[in-house]
């Protein structure tokens, strides 16, 4: 059985870094969720080579690109998608960008049912991605990474108690990342506001994974049958 400390992954310049292999039918190497690798050293960057990745898939918007750290390794590719669409449906972020329950589990479903494309775009992106593993980040690799890593591991079988109980993992790994980049990534906030509500990530997390009916939503989302079957193939 793989546990989840088996699954962090130590990346130099990285702080919240999982394979998410050992969940449903992902296979070790296959897919791993991180914050944003441009902060990678050269030592993070042969780690994650050596890992397998080959492709990078970045879920972040054009203004928070920034030049690496490192170079990149020949041989691996960066595609990017940008999951948001901030400037897309401006009366959409307007609402839901003082509203406490954005960048939480229960801000995912209004953003799906909102842009099922964008989702779709960020799962077709894997399914195409060249042999190797694929990476994927936004810029903490909390909140657009676990909403893409809701849908991938609800389609390839993940129980929703796992989907669950790796989403919340990132939560801890929020301190070394804010005192690595002097970016705050909220976590005080959203811990507060849960206090507040009485609730918690782990049980919005698992409302949200067995509410998706993850193959259904991303076909009505437009998202080519045999993707789906690339998908499956290529993370077994």
């Amino acid at each position: 059985m793989t546990t989840t400390m088996d699954r962090d992954l130590h990346w130099d310049g990285c702080h919240n870094v999982r394979d998410l292999g050992g969940l449903g039918s992902v296979a070790r190497g296959a897919l791993v969720r991180a914050d944003g690798v441009d902060k990678l050293t050269a030592k993070g960057w042969a780690a994650a080579y050596d890992h397998g990745i080959r492709t990078v898939l970045d879920l972040r918007e054009a203004d928070e690109y920034q030049a690496d750290a490192a170079l990149r390794p020949d041989g691996i590719t960066t595609v990017r998608v940008e999951l948001d669409g901030m400037q897309e449906d401006t009366a959409f972020w307007a609402r839901w960008t003082e509203d406490w329950r954005w960048g939480t589990p229960r801000f995912y479903a209004p953003f799906m049912e909102r842009f099922p494309h964008r989702v779709a775009a960020a799962v077709t992106a894997v399914a195409q991605a060249a042999p190797g593993g694929v990476v994927f980040h936004c810029a903490a690799g909390r909140d657009r990474t676990g909403n893409l890593a809701l849908v991938l591991l609800s389609l390839l079988g993940a129980s929703p108690e796992d989907i669950a109980a790796d989403y919340v993992r990132s939560a801890a790994n929020m301190p070394a990342l804010e005192a690595a980049t002097g970016k705050p990534s909220h976590q005080d906030f959203i811990d507060a506001a849960y206090a507040e509500h009485g609730a918690t990530p782990y049980a919005d997390m698992l409302v949200a994974a067995r509410s998706l009916t993850a193959e259904r939503y991303l076909l009505s989302a437009g998202l080519d049958p045999a993707a789906l079957e690339a998908l499956r193939t290529r993370v077994a």
